[in-house]
Formats: structure tokens, sequence, C-alpha cells
């Protein structure tokens, strides 16, 4: 969905270069290049955007739920871990973004979710995306959000990035995190208390193409995922009036539960052993989470999760 937005806007800004409307399109290149920086440095949000009935619709068509299992101290700032990815992070946008939900269940906290920074460059989704709550995802964005001395700021993190999408098969539980150890630096950094967040559902909502490990579509795609800075999938669901064949996300519900949180001191100058340390951690807090919720969400018992 975000991305047919992003693609109107881009039309709609080459539509006012072509016409009569050129001047609109300088003034607001010239707004572009003055608020460039406004992504890293806390957004933009709008409660208005956020509160669109049409995002009561999106969490209603699969159902999505933001499950609560422990308290957040609004006087803490948090980082939290999102996984998975799944193709359309539907569970990050459908709690983090729109509606009530958050702040209900943890009153104080203000949620910024973190994207790839190249989304910011398209003209006027940008705004969009910003009002929504979102902001860029780079080490300067998420130093300012967690820099908040008062507390009462959470920063969402999708961990597994634009490559863990390409796991994104139903039934898959793996995900891309063993070598992903930025976010634990940035925690320590800051003191940002680090929270584990699990999606259950997130990879049920579209049939991805066989793309194992070692095949040729899959060495394509972690080829193009390095050079455009985001990948690939090739993905298929549902139609509008069928169920054999189409883009529309398969009607499946989505439970993206917040666990407890890990205390983190502040330390600015962390070692790789105390990085390490915490690391191995919050993969510890992650499993945990998984295993104690799993049954409740049709997964088999057997079944864990596979860090890679």
């Amino acid at each position: 969905f975000l991305s047919l937005v992003a693609e109107f806007c881009c039309g709609f800004f080459v539509v006012l270069i072509l016409g009569n409307f050129w001047f609109l399109a300088v003034l607001y290149l010239l707004w572009l290049y003055c608020d460039w920086e406004t992504p890293c440095t806390g957004g933009r949000r709008s409660q208005w955007v956020r509160s669109w009935t049409v995002w009561k619709y999106f969490r209603e068509y699969f159902p999505i739920h933001l499950i609560k299992t422990s308290e957040l101290n609004p006087s803490h700032n948090y980082l939290l871990g999102f996984h998975p990815h799944g193709v359309l992070v539907a569970g990050a946008f459908g709690n983090f973004c729109t509606g009530p939900s958050f702040e209900n269940l943890f009153p104080g906290l203000t949620p910024y979710l973190h994207i790839m920074p190249i989304w910011f460059g398209c003209p006027f989704f940008r705004e969009y995306i910003m009002s929504a709550g979102m902001v860029s995802a780079s080490k300067e964005s998420v130093s300012y959000v967690l820099n908040n001395e008062g507390g009462g700021h959470a920063s969402i993190i999708v961990i597994g990035g634009a490559e863990e999408s390409l796991n994104a098969h139903p039934g898959s539980l793996t995900l891309n995190i063993l070598k992903r150890k930025g976010f634990i630096k940035m925690a320590l950094k800051h003191g940002a208390h680090l929270v584990p967040v699990f999606s259950f559902g997130e990879n049920e909502l579209f049939k991805q193409v066989a793309n194992p490990k070692g095949s040729w579509l899959r060495n394509v795609q972690e080829k193009l995922q390095k050079i455009m800075g985001f990948a690939l999938p090739l993905f298929h669901a549902r139609g509008v009036f069928q169920y054999s064949f189409g883009l529309i996300p398969y009607r499946q519900p989505i439970h993206t539960v917040v666990g407890s949180p890990i205390p983190v001191k502040r330390n600015l100058n962390p070692t790789t052993e105390e990085i390490e340390q915490l690391h191995a951690l919050y993969l510890q807090k992650l499993r945990k989470l998984f295993e104690e919720h799993k049954r409740n969400y049709g997964i088999p018992e057997h079944k864990s999760l596979i860090f890679e």
C-alpha cells in the first residue's frame, strides 16, 4: 500500500513539472531542501493523519492486534526490536503508526517507527509518512529520538531489515539477527531499555516465489538489495473478488506481542564484549517471548525461532 502511495506521489510531482504548475514543483523543491533533515530530527507527526478512518479498516481487515505483556515506565526511553520483517511490515505500521492502540496500552510513550532513509527522498510521500510517525532509520535519527532526557520516547526498529523480507514465506521463523548489533550499541550509548517484539502472522500475508539460499533468484535478489538498499521479494496473494491470485494480502490475523524491557545502563563507549553480552541476552529474551506465546497463535510446539 505504501509503495502504491509513493508511486502516486512521484507521478503527481512529475505532472507538476511537465504541466502548467512547474512553479509549484520548484517551490516544493525549495521546501524539500530546507526541510531535508526533518526525518532525522523526530519527523513531523500529525494526530489527524494517524487517526484517519481508513486505518481503522486497514487494522480490521487482517485484523491487527497489539498485545502488552509488561509495563513500560514512561520515565525511560526504549528501543523496540520488531520481528519479523515480513513482506508488508503490517504489524509495525498498523500498531505504531495508526490509531490509539499503542498510546492506550503504554500511556506517556511516543512511538517512532524507523524506516529506510530512501523513502524520505520521495516528493510529497515523505510528508505523509512523517505525519504517520515514521522517521529515518539512520544513526542520527535514532540518536535524536533516544536522546530525550525526560524519557517517554520509543524507537521501533525492524531489526531484520529489507534482507529479512526474502525469508518471508508462510511458516518461516528465520530471523536475520546474528550479525545485527548496531541497535545494541545504540541502546547502550543512550541507556535505552531494550524491548523484544514479535509479530505473529506477519509472514502469512503473502506467498513468495521459492528462493532458497544459493538459488539464482536469491542471488539476484541479494545483489539488487545491496545495490538499491531494499529487497525485491516476488510475492502474490489474493485478488479483490477472488482468492487465487493478486497482490492484496490474505486476511490472516496479526498479533504483535510486546515483551518485557531489558534494563540498559548508559555506556558512551561500550566494548565489543559488552555489546556481545547484551546481544546474547536480547536473543535469549526474544526466544523466550516467542516460546511463551507461540501456542496462542497457532505455532506448532516443535517449531522454534532460527537465528542467522
